[in-house]
């Protein structure tokens, strides 16, 4: 360090200046008089220099300074927590092909600086939760013993930039007592919650996690702060910000109800799980022996549950599939959805009314009619694999973003089960919550009937859809397709809905029922006393002709029932300057603390 004085000092001044300019900042000090090339004094630094600043402050701004002992012992004491659990079970990741709770951030918040865009990890907060117990250096911490040293107490949180939205986050580190959740892992997650709906911003869950540390749950299990206050701001989360959850491995008990209570809920092939109750237990309490997969497993979950709204292939994969949905959501209730530069469709609108079949019964794949709507590879399907008689998911049609229910005339002839009836609720709900703009793509028979539908709830989840869509308030179109028969019209936003539009292509009918149906429920005993089965066949088809003229969609127009009938190639441009117009449209629901149907 060179420093120049008044040419007036004496070479002894210089001296005493350089000697203690050295002590306070640790480093070789040169003193000049005045213009002189040559210094007056040289002093060293201090033997100890090396070894940094004494502790505290001072008084310097440290521009010629390196670390201290003090920050090097805080950076191995991190480096040491970020090395997670022991070693024996990192070793072990590999098997079940999932990343280290560590590689799993930084494939999701990959660092800016490594030019991939992907976004960045911004901080973490509570890195040293139960660091109390233990110390990298301590000779008395044995790294096999996973009882003692809980780096980070096996929890991760805080906030990064994902793909450009800036996202809350929370992970499990599994080889941390197999990711359960203990008293201070559950003080962060619970104020990784509470931040959220501070800042509007949404959550990324990324669990792995074998649930409550029961040999630990003093301080956490039934506390007013305690992991069921976990729900409790689930609760209070839903439908302000979007939560997402990811799936890492078998998630039991209190961690299975964090997916189940996030918006969506992605399971990794061969990783994920999700029960109430892990396999053992299941035996003890009720005999059945049973696998982990066949208990909770993605296909259980994606097929028969409805509870996994995707299924990943691997880690990238779920990371894939996250990035592409919430290019769809806003950050919160108080936002609108993003949009994306428009996009003509997959396939030609031309095409639309040569894929509608001419006779009601016949199966087409509604997904055709679909990329002859939506801008081209945005459809993006939610629980393609539950309830198939209906399709939902997102799509954008000139770059706007919106929710598409649609019957599936390819499964089941379209007809609404239950578990259709679920699907579609849910989706119109969590949509509406969200202010994404609704599209519904009618061609159904109506709510099927039966008495195994009406063990399975076909009433009470069929008034869940109709309930949903009822108290929707985001701009609403209904495009009767084809059939609209029974209360299936009622479910799609017919309009009795309060949908801005209802609107027909040809081939549309809206009816109480099918043509087959109708005639057989009013002239049965007439058709029953034609002996001649040519004439009887004749009849019934004059009978089904006449019938269908009856609820023809030019007749629901010339009366005004639907608002208009739109050539079918021209769909698309008519759905997005509907869309355009009413895009802030208003609706008034009736004052009430809320409803009871869900």
């Amino acid at each position: 360090m060179k420093v120049r004085i008044g040419g007036g000092a004496t070479d002894s001044e210089a001296e005493a200046v350089a000697a203690a300019l050295a002590e306070h900042v640790r480093d070789d000090v040169e003193v000049y008089l005045g213009d002189a090339d040559e210094p007056a004094a040289v002093h060293e630094a201090p033997e100890d220099a090396g070894e940094g600043a004494p502790a505290g402050g001072d008084g310097t701004d440290g521009d010629d300074l390196g670390p201290t002992e003090r920050e090097e012992l805080l950076r191995e004491e991190i480096a040491d927590i970020l090395e997670g659990g022991p070693e024996k079970y990192k070793e072990r990741l590999p098997d079940q092909d999932k990343l280290f709770v560590r590689d799993r951030l930084d494939l999701w918040f990959g660092d800016e600086e490594d030019g991939d865009g992907d976004g960045d990890l911004l901080f973490e907060d509570g890195k040293f939760a139960h660091f109390d117990g233990w110390h990298p250096n301590s000779p008395d911490v044995d790294e096999a013993d996973d009882g003692t040293r809980l780096p980070a107490d096996g929890l991760i949180t805080g906030a990064a930039d994902f793909d450009g939205r800036d996202v809350h986050f929370m992970a499990n580190d599994f080889t941390v007592k197999a990711g359960s959740m203990a008293e201070r892992g559950v003080e962060k997650f619970l104020r990784m919650q509470q931040r959220a709906l501070k800042t509007g911003k949404p959550v990324l869950y990324l669990m792995d996690s074998s649930g409550g540390r029961i040999d630990q749950q003093s301080g956490f299990f039934a506390n007013r702060e305690g992991i069921g206050k976990y729900y409790f701001n689930h609760s209070r989360l839903s439908g302000r910000v979007p939560q997402v959850c990811v799936l890492y491995g078998p998630c039991i008990a209190g961690a299975a109800y964090t997916p189940v209570f996030a918006d969506f809920t992605i399971m990794v092939e061969g990783m994920s799980a999700m029960a109430i109750a892990s396999p053992r237990m299941v035996e003890m309490v009720t005999g059945e022996n049973i696998e982990m997969q066949d208990l909770g497993g993605p296909k259980v979950h994606a097929e028969q549950s409805g509870s996994a709204d995707l299924v990943a292939r691997d880690e990238e994969h779920a990371r894939e599939l996250v990035a592409n949905l919430v290019q769809y959501l806003p950050d919160n209730s108080d936002e609108q959805p993003p949009s994306q530069p428009a996009k003509p469709p997959a396939k030609p609108t031309s095409g639309i009314d040569g894929l509608i079949p001419e006779a009601p019964n016949r199966a087409y794949d509604m997904h055709d009619l679909i990329d002859r709507v939506v801008d081209e590879d945005s459809f993006f399907e939610l629980r393609p694999e539950y309830g198939k008689e209906i399709l939902t998911g997102y799509a954008r049609i000139d770059g706007r973003t919106v929710g598409i229910v649609a019957n599936q005339p390819a499964q089941r002839a379209g007809a609404i089960f239950p578990d259709a009836a679920e699907k579609a609720a849910e989706f119109v709900w969590k949509s509406d919550a969200y202010n994404i703009p609704l599209l519904y793509l009618c061609d159904t028979p109506g709510f099927m009937a039966g008495s195994s539908v009406e063990k399975d709830a076909i009433l009470e989840k069929g008034k869940k859809m109709i309930y949903a869509t009822s108290e929707a308030t985001v701009p609403k179109q209904s495009v009767v397709v084809r059939k609209a028969y029974g209360a299936g019209i009622y479910a799609m936003s017919g309009p009795a809905y309060d949908p801005e539009s209802t609107i027909a292509l040809p081939s549309g009918e809206i009816g109480i029922m099918g043509p087959e149906a109708a005639i057989n429920a009013v002239y049965a005993n007439k058709l029953d006393a034609i002996d001649d089965p040519e004439e009887r066949k004749q009849r019934e088809q004059e009978l089904r002709e006449e019938y269908r003229e009856d609820i023809d969609v030019h007749r629901m127009a010339s009366e005004t029932v639907i608002d208009e009938i739109v050539p079918p190639s021209e769909l698309r441009t008519e759905l997005s300057n509907r869309f355009d117009f009413y895009e802030d449209v208003e609706k008034d629901r009736p004052s009430k603390k809320h409803g009871t149907i869900l």
